[in-house]
C-alpha cells in the first residue's frame, strides 16, 4: 500500500498581501517525517509532499499527488492549515473516490471526531500520535477500525472514536525522521533569519508533552505527560544529520528541553566528549536556569536560548502563564547573556483580560530586559487549549480557521478594539527594535551569521516590494 503525507500551507501570513515568511524561516514537517520514517520500517512505500517547501495552487497540488497514485493521502493540519488541506482532500475524492483520506496533526486532535460531521470527503482521523494507529490502519487494509485505539470513523453515520491510544513510551524505539524523503532538504529549509551561526541547519524535536497548562497551549496531541530522547539517541541523530546532510546547527524545537536536568548533563557531557561539529539553539523555561545549567549549555555548542516570557504584568503572567517571578527574568536572562550565548524572547499580546495598560507594562518590561530579538505572537484561542472552552466570555472571538494563525487578533478582549491592538502590536515591534543596541547587535551577524546576511540580501527586492505595498 502506498502512502502520500501531506502538509499542507495554509496561512501563516497577516491579512493581506503576499506571504513572504518563507525568506525568514522554513521549518521541515518533523512530524509527518517521524510518521514516515516508521511506516518504512513496516514495508510500506511512503512519500511526502510539503506545501510550504513547494508552494503552488490547489488544482497543482491534486494533480501531483494524484500523479503518484497513492492508494492512501494522509493529511497533517493545524488549525489555520484545515481548510486548505480539506479542500485539497475534497478535489481529491472527486476525481478519484477509490483514495483513502486520513487527516491527523493538532487540529483533528482537538477537535475530535465531530470533525467528520461536518466535512465528508474526511474518510478518518488519527487522534494522538500518529506512527502506530497510521501504520495499523494501514496494514489492516481499512477494516476492522474499531479495534484500532486513536481512529475517529463514522459509525451509522456518525463521527465517533474508536479507543484512546496510549502515547509511544519509548521515545527511543522510534527512528529517525524520514529527512531523505523531503525534496530539497537541507538546503530549502531554513532556520529564522540571524539565529543561527552556519548552514545548512534545520530543526529537532527530542521530546514530547507538558506537564504544564498554559491558558493558550494545545495539548491535545502529545497530552500533558512528559516523554523524551535519551541523550544517546539525541547525539546520534546530529552526528548523522551533519555526516548524512552537512547539518551544521540545529534548533530544539521542544517546548521543554531543558525541563529534566539528568537529561540535559548527560547530553552536554556527551557533545563534548564525542565532539559533534553541531552547535544548537533551545527553549528554556526561566525556573529551570541557574549558572551551573548555563555553563554546561555553553560548553556544549549552544548558541542561543529562546524563553517564554509572554507577559511583563503580573497579574496577566498569574493568570496564564504560572510558575515564574518576574522579578527573577531580568537576572536568569543576563546569566544567559553573560555567558556569550544570545537570548531571545518570547511574548504574547491579546491575552483574556489585557488592557492597554497591561499592554504597555509588557512593552516598557521587554524594552529593559538583555534580549536580543523578541518573537510578538498575537493570543490565539486553538480549540484545544484551556482558554477556548470560556473564551467568548472575555470577549469577541472570530472563530476564522485560516487566520488563527497567531499572527492575527481573531480575539479582542473586553475594553479594547482591534484596531487598537494592532497599534500597541506594532508598538512593541518598533520600540523594541528601533533601538541602537539592537541595530549594533545586528551589524554584529556580519560575522556571527554571514549565511543569514546573504539570504536576506539575495531576497532583499521581494522585502523592499513587500514594504511598499504595506506602506500604500
Amino acid at each position: 500500500m502506498k502512502a502520500l503525507l501531506v502538509h499542507p500551507h495554509g496561512s501563516n501570513w497577516m491579512g493581506s498581501g503576499k506571504d513572504i515568511t518563507t525568506i525568514f524561516n522554513l521549518m521541515p514537517p518533523i512530524g509527518l517525517l517521524g510518521i514516515a520514517a516508521f511506516l518504512e520500517t513496516k514495508g510500506m512505500e511512503v512519500e511526502i509532499l510539503d506545501c510550504y517547501g513547494a508552494p503552488a495552487t490547489v488544482e497543482r497540488h491534486v494533480a501531483d499527488i494524484l500523479s503518484r497514485n497513492p492508494d492512501v493521502v494522509g493529511f497533517s493540519c493545524t488549525t489555520s492549515s484545515f481548510l486548505e488541506g480539506y479542500a485539497i482532500a475534497e478535489r481529491i475524492k472527486e476525481l478519484n473516490p477509490d483514495v483513502r483520506l486520513v487527516f491527523g496533526g493538532a487540529h483533528a486532535c482537538s477537535v475530535g471526531p465531530s470533525l467528520l460531521d461536518a466535512f465528508p470527503a474526511v474518510d478518518y482521523l488519527i487522534i494522538g500520535e500518529g506512527e502506530l494507529t497510521f501504520a495499523e490502519l494501514l496494514s489492516a487494509g481499512f477494516r476492522g477500525v474499531e479495534s484500532i485505539p486513536g481512529i475517529g470513523f463514522r459509525k451509522d453515520g456518525k463521527g465517533t472514536l474508536s479507543a484512546v491510544r496510549e502515547n509511544v513510551p519509548d521515545l527511543d524505539s522510534l527512528p529517525f525522521p524520514a529527512w531523505r524523503r523531503l525534496p530539497g532538504f537541507p538546503r530549502r529549509y531554513n532556520l529564522p533569519l540571524f539565529s543561527y551561526p552556519r548552514a545548512p541547519n534545520t530543526s529537532v524535536i527530542s521530546s514530547r508533552g507538558c506537564p504544564y497548562q498554559c491558558s493558550y497551549c494545545d495539548r491535545s496531541v502529545f497530552s500533558r505527560g512528559f516523554r523524551f530522547n535519551s541523550p544517546d539517541y539525541i547525539v546520534e541523530h546530529l552526528r548523522y544529520l551533519h555526516r548524512d546532510f552537512g547539518i551544521r546547527h540545529v534548533f530544539f524545537y521542544d517546548d521543554l528541553f531543558t525541563f529534566d536536568r539528568k537529561r540535559v548533563e548527560r547530553f552536554c557531557l556527551l557533545m563534548e566528549e564525542r565532539r559533534v561539529p553541531v552547535t544548537y539553539n533551545c527553549i528554556a523555561r526561566l525556573e529551570h536556569v541557574d549558572r551551573e545549567l548555563v555553563a554546561l549549555l555553553k560548553r556544549s555548542g549552544c548558541w542561543q536560548v529562546n524563553f517564554g516570557i509572554e507577559s511583563g504584568d503580573p497579574e496577566i503572567v498569574a493568570r496564564h502563564r504560572k510558575l515564574y517571578d518576574l522579578e527573577q527574568v531580568r537576572e536568569k536572562l543576563s546569566m544567559v547573556r553573560e555567558s556569550g550565548m544570545r537570548v531571545k524572547g518570547l511574548f504574547m499580546v491579546g491575552f483574556p483580560g489585557e488592557t492597554e495598560e497591561s499592554i504597555r507594562r509588557t512593552i516598557d518590561f521587554a524594552v529593559s530586559l538583555p534580549l536580543d530579538e523578541i518573537n510578538v505572537t498575537k493570543f490565539t484561542p486553538f480549540p484545544g487549549a484551556p482558554a477556548f472552552a470560556t473564551i467568548r466570555e472575555h470577549g469577541e472571538f472570530r472563530e476564522d480557521w485560516p487566520s488563527m494563525n497567531c499572527m492575527n487578533f481573531v480575539f479582542v478582549p473586553h475594553g479594547m478594539t482591534r484596531e487598537r491592538l494592532e497599534e500597541l502590536y506594532n508598538e512593541f515591534i518598533r520600540r523594541f527594535y528601533h533601538r541602537t543596541r539592537i541595530h549594533w547587535g545586528y551589524t554584529k551577524m556580519l560575522w556571527k551569521s554571514p549565511h543569514s546576511i546573504a539570504v536576506f540580501l539575495r531576497n532583499l527586492p521581494e522585502i523592499l516590494r513587500f514594504e511598499l505595498q504595506q506602506k500604500w
